[in-house]
């Protein structure tokens, strides 16, 4: 039978781990979305060879971003960059529509974030087809923050 002291020790113990663990959210949670960035860089495209993010980051304009690559995915591109048609982006967005088409993006994964408010800048490596090659390229999202919406304002990708 433990005595009433170890009962006590075991009971500090995991007070002091959970108060730990508050201590380390509340840390987290008042910390940018990038938490760290590799100082190496590939020498092609200067992304960093690593990137750690904040796991309780604002993950809104990721949602935006991911909605609209799914939309070049699955072929609306179209439908997502019909605003883009009403201004001096048109022929940008017939330029970005007929390549999506032709070299349609398989799949992505984030690999580096800058933010210059109000815009942030979202870095994919991106997963190519074409025909029956595959390849991978960068491209990258940028948003503008419009008083809480993130409003895609640009895509950059090479075909």
């Amino acid at each position: 039978m433990r005595s009433k002291v170890q009962i006590a020790i075991v009971a500090g113990s995991a007070c002091l781990v959970v108060a730990g663990f508050l201590i380390y959210l509340a840390w987290l949670n008042n910390q940018p979305p990038v938490l760290a960035k590799s100082p190496e860089v590939d020498p092609l495209t200067r992304v960093p060879v690593s990137m750690r993010l904040n796991p309780l980051r604002d993950r809104s304009s990721e949602r935006v971003a991911a909605a609209f690559l799914l939309a070049m995915r699955d072929g609306r591109c179209g439908e997502e960059l019909a605003d883009w048609e009403k201004d001096y982006r048109k022929r940008r967005a017939l330029f970005i529509c007929d390549s999506e088409r032709t070299h349609p993006l398989q799949a992505w994964r984030i690999v580096d974030w800058e933010d210059r408010p109000p815009l942030r800048i979202l870095y994919y490596e991106g997963k190519r087809r074409n025909q029956d090659l595959s390849y991978e390229e960068l491209l990258s999202v940028t948003l503008d923050d419009r008083s809480g919406q993130w409003l895609v304002t640009k895509y950059d990708s090479l075909y």
